[in-house]
């Protein structure tokens, strides 16, 4: 699934979570804040995934200086569309 601060990959697997900054984002200090930052988001979003399916978070361009809770309203709708958010 596309959006427009990060990509989702879902897989069916045993629930692994991966976070994922290429050079695209910038250099080492950029890309590491775009890891924390999702990070952060799914720590609110997780407790309503369904364990069975692993996750791939990859950051875009975009994702620079993005909140939290920025992420966490795509994030949601993303996953809701992929199908691993529950009710």
């Amino acid at each position: 699934m596309n959006g427009t601060r990060m990509v989702v990959l879902v897989a069916p697997g045993s629930g692994t979570t991966a976070f994922v900054a290429g050079r695209r984002v910038g250099g080492a200090v950029p890309r590491n804040r775009a890891r924390r930052v999702l990070k952060a988001a799914w720590r609110e979003v997780a407790p309503r995934a369904r364990n069975e399916y692993d996750i791939a978070f990859v950051a875009r361009g975009a994702i620079r200086g993005s909140k939290t809770q920025d992420l966490v309203a795509e994030m949601e709708e993303l996953l809701t569309r992929a199908g691993v958010l529950e009710g």
